[in-house]
């Protein structure tokens, strides 16, 4: 029986890959349609805390935005900032009346929730007056399209649409995360598309504001540190469905962090979103870190077949994540594709021992139990 399974579960992750690919290529949803009629108003939510480092480049691709300034109202809650953040912010704002500047006051703190950038979110959702409320993070650039194909992909129903992030990727450890991320997202694209609820995505999020208001918002969500994964849930539930969309003109970029210790806290913190997860989800993302110490004891006992094996996972791994690149017109370098199951081995193994190590979760310089 124990051989049985020490065959049996690694081939099936090597064919999990392989239809993954087939999904990617077969049933593939664009959502995006051709506009019709006058453009709706819209709101920017973003909320931010000691992002001098990043900020420029978040603030330059807001000011790229191809929507008419009317109909554009962009909101940022400088949610009591340590450094320059302030400054910057107020300098941009000064250029345009449809910016504005929330100073999220110490006495704030935790108003709607303990999340910090929920609470934050929540108090800018107050101020909100576009159709649709759209969400990115300080660390990202977006495109001059965000908007209109944001937009353009609400049907009758869809109360939430996520779009494709990229991680920007100037050395081998950054080029490993935006991998791992064209694998992540890839998953949560081809599972959506099947019709099945996933999660939002943090920094690239649309809600209709009917959606967010009948959902409750931000504020009616139980504590979580990945707030945008509970606030998906909660518009699922007050009847409206979520679609991804998957294109060049919904790409943001982010960055990457910078060493194992700020991608370990980063994984920290998403492993608790991870663990509310339905037990279908845990055993489908756990199934992913059970290929590695199984094909290592097909090693030793079979090298030739689990050699194998993990060739054919990596050529099905490889050939799905080049599909989910081409679809935003990104091309994907090859030597890393071959490499990436390593970082995968390590960052995976350390992600899991960091999550049960007794520290608190450190989070724009706050901390949570």
């Amino acid at each position: 029986m124990s051989s049985w399974i020490l065959l049996f579960l690694p081939l099936l992750l090597a064919v999990q890959y392989m239809l993954l690919w087939i999904l990617a290529k077969k049933n593939w949803k664009d959502h995006s349609k051709e506009s019709q009629g006058l453009l709706p108003s819209v709101s920017i939510l973003i909320a931010v805390r000691n992002e001098e480092k990043d900020l420029p480049r978040l603030l330059d691709s807001l000011d790229r935005l191809d929507y008419p300034t009317e109909k554009l109202q962009i909101l940022i809650a400088d949610d009591q900032s340590e450094d320059t953040t302030p400054e910057l912010l107020s300098t941009w704002a000064g250029h345009s009346q449809n910016r504005k500047i929330i100073t999220v006051l110490p006495s704030q703190t935790g108003f709607f929730h303990p999340n910090g950038k929920a609470n934050a979110l929540a108090i800018l959702a107050k101020e909100a007056q576009g159709e649709f409320f759209f969400f990115t993070d300080a660390d990202c650039e977006v495109p001059s399209t965000w908007i209109k194909e944001g937009i353009s992909c609400f049907d009758q129903g869809v109360g939430l649409v996520i779009g494709i992030t990229q991680v920007r990727s100037q050395n081998l450890f950054g080029v490993m995360q935006e991998l791992d991320w064209w694998n992540t997202l890839g998953i949560v694209k081809v599972v959506t598309d099947l019709g099945f609820s996933t999660t939002g995505l943090g920094n690239n999020m649309v809600i209709r504001k009917e959606a967010y208001i009948k959902s409750g918002g931000f504020e009616s969500l139980p504590f979580s540190l990945t707030e945008d994964l509970e606030i998906s849930r909660v518009v699922i539930r007050s009847g409206f469905r979520q679609v991804h969309q998957v294109s060049p003109r919904m790409l943001i970029t982010t960055k990457a962090e910078a060493t194992w210790r700020d991608l370990l806290l980063q994984r920290k913190r998403w492993m608790h979103g991870v663990m509310s997860l339905s037990v279908g989800w845990k055993f489908l993302l756990g199934f992913q870190f059970l290929f590695y110490p199984l094909i290592g004891v097909l090693l030793i006992l079979m090298p030739s077949f689990g050699l194998g094996l993990w060739v054919v996972k990596v050529i099905y791994q490889s050939l799905f994540l080049h599909k989910i690149a081409s679809y935003t017109n990104q091309k994907l370098r090859v030597p890393a594709l071959v490499i990436f199951d390593f970082y995968q081995i390590l960052a995976l193994s350390l992600t899991i021992l960091y999550y049960f190590w007794p520290v608190q979760i450190q989070w724009k310089a706050r901390k949570y139990p």
